[in-house]
């Protein structure tokens, strides 16, 4: 299987990045390690929004073994974040990072956003990592963090991407698309569900950015160069989603 071919990273002239954003959900990197870095190799991103990073015993060694292998670096989260984490490639320069961490529902799974604030080219980017409630009214009240958060970052333009655990017809995933753009809605491509990967039947992971942001493709990577069926079944639970997004230089100005 072939897709059209996604855009690539670069810079442009006016200082405007080309950039390519990975979510991908990890399963504490419990099934092949080696396929899961291959996959993420095979996307070339320059920012990879992870969920369910290894949060116990040497969690942060088993983080920054997935980013060698996978040619990046740890920007944020892991454990300290509940589960998202961050990686980049060496085009951004990192501004800030905070983990957060989110009210404790008693009995449920904690959750929490990997954040961060990068430039890359003339741009400059906010970034949150997330992973939603599997109860509806705590996931819908999650949803509107993530909103809360991203403007709290007091970026230009920003992106948010993870495990939403629903359907974009579900009212949390539809709290998010009416403020922010719904990447693989606005320009399809690639497939479109993401779980899981033996019979996916859903889209419950996604790729969201904000309204300045031009969104050049985006979905699941069947067909890309490198990317094998083989892998995207041996590496986790959960297809992986990247986007190719244009982002605006800050003032127009390339070296702002």
């Amino acid at each position: 299987m072939t897709v059209t071919e996604l855009p690539k990273s670069r810079t442009e002239p006016d200082g405007s990045a080309v950039i390519r954003a990975l979510s991908y959900n990890i399963r504490s990197m419990r099934d092949d390690e080696d396929a899961l870095a291959r996959v993420i190799r095979a996307c070339a991103p320059d920012l990879v929004f992870v969920q369910e990073a290894p949060r116990f015993f040497r969690w942060r060694k088993h983080a920054a073994r997935l980013a060698a292998k996978s040619g990046l670096m740890v920007l944020s989260g892991g454990a300290t974040a509940s589960g998202p984490l961050l990686l980049c490639s060496l085009r951004a320069t990192v501004e800030r990072t905070e983990d957060v961490l989110l009210p404790l529902t008693p009995g449920l799974h904690r959750r929490g956003f990997a954040t961060a604030v990068v430039r890359i080219g003339g741009a400059r980017i906010g970034l949150l990592s997330c992973h939603l409630s599997l109860r509806e009214d705590e996931r819908y009240a999650q949803a509107g963090m993530v909103l809360e958060r991203l403007a709290a970052l007091d970026a230009p333009h920003a992106i948010a991407a993870g495990d939403i655990n629903e359907r974009p017809e579900g009212r949390s995933f539809r709290r998010l698309a009416a403020e922010l753009q719904d990447c693989r809605a606005v320009r399809p491509w690639g497939g479109e569900y993401t779980s899981t990967p033996g019979e996916p039947r859903q889209r419950i992971d996604a790729i969201f950015a904000t309204k300045g942001i031009e969104v050049l493709g985006c979905g699941v990577p069947h067909g890309l160069a490198g990317v094998t069926d083989a892998d995207l079944r041996a590496a986790t639970d959960h297809l992986p989603v990247l986007a190719a997004l244009r982002v605006p230089p800050v003032n127009g100005d390339p070296e702002n």
